[in-house]
């Protein structure tokens, strides 16, 4: 297919219709980067605005996403991560086939804010613990989550999940052998520069918040978690 520059339609849709229909026909393959925009300019003998017009249209239309620092993607398939009375990271991503991973990066004491308590229903003030973790998916990461638990009840929680890679399993080896989703709130929201980089995705997209209550089986709090979930890879499903 080659770039027509008489009237009708424009050299920056046509270039669109070409990769969009060399995506298609799996000449570029999911999870495949793209030429640079210079590369692609080169190829089709215009200037990068014009190239960068056509790769954000498709971006727009899902085909494409963006990786700050490393370049333009071929979209893979969406996680849809399911959210119901009993939501567990790793099992959600096995039933979709996907190799599931949670990383540690922080965790220590502090006292409990107001929203904090109140989402725990224990005084301000009140000591817990925090943990900060990553979760991926067949070795990509998609989301980032913050993680509060009552004390003295959770400590050495961090200790656990740094060991087994699990929040449900760390709750497992603390004594609670079951607990269930009583609330979550999903917001969209615009990214931070930390959270761009951390989710390496574009600052101009919004990402998905969850905001999470979990309960043991006498109904108390036992963990409140707020998660920010790229929006190019995950889609939330909320199930009764």
């Amino acid at each position: 297919m080659e770039i027509t520059r008489e009237a009708g339609l424009s050299v920056w849709r046509q270039i669109q219709q070409i990769i969009e229909s060399e995506i298609r026909e799996k000449l570029y393959a999911p999870g495949a980067r793209l030429p640079t925009e210079a590369d692609l300019a080169k190829r089709f003998q215009v200037n990068r605005h014009t190239v960068r017009r056509a790769l954000s249209r498709l971006e727009e239309r899902g085909l494409l996403r963006t990786e700050q620092g490393r370049g333009t993607f071929v979209q893979e398939a969406i996680i849809v991560y399911k959210v119901a009375s009993r939501t567990r990271f790793s099992e959600n991503l096995a039933k979709q086939h996907r190799a599931p991973n949670r990383t540690l990066l922080a965790a220590m004491d502090m006292p409990a804010t107001t929203e904090i308590a109140r989402a725990l229903r224990i005084r301000r003030g009140a000591p817990i613990v925090y943990l900060l973790t990553t979760g991926e998916a067949d070795g990509r990461r998609i989301s980032i989550s913050a993680h509060y638990f009552p004390k003295p009840r959770f400590d050495g929680i961090g200790d656990l999940v740094a060991e087994t890679r699990s929040i449900s399993s760390a709750i497992k080896r603390l004594g609670v052998a079951e607990f269930t989703r009583e609330s979550t709130r999903v917001v969209a929201r615009m990214p931070s520069t930390e959270d761009a980089r951390q989710l390496k995705m574009p600052k101009n997209r919004p990402m998905l918040v969850t905001e999470g209550i979990n309960v043991d089986a006498n109904g108390a709090r036992i963990e409140y978690s707020v998660s920010r979930f790229c929006s190019d890879w995950v889609q939330i499903v909320v199930e009764p």
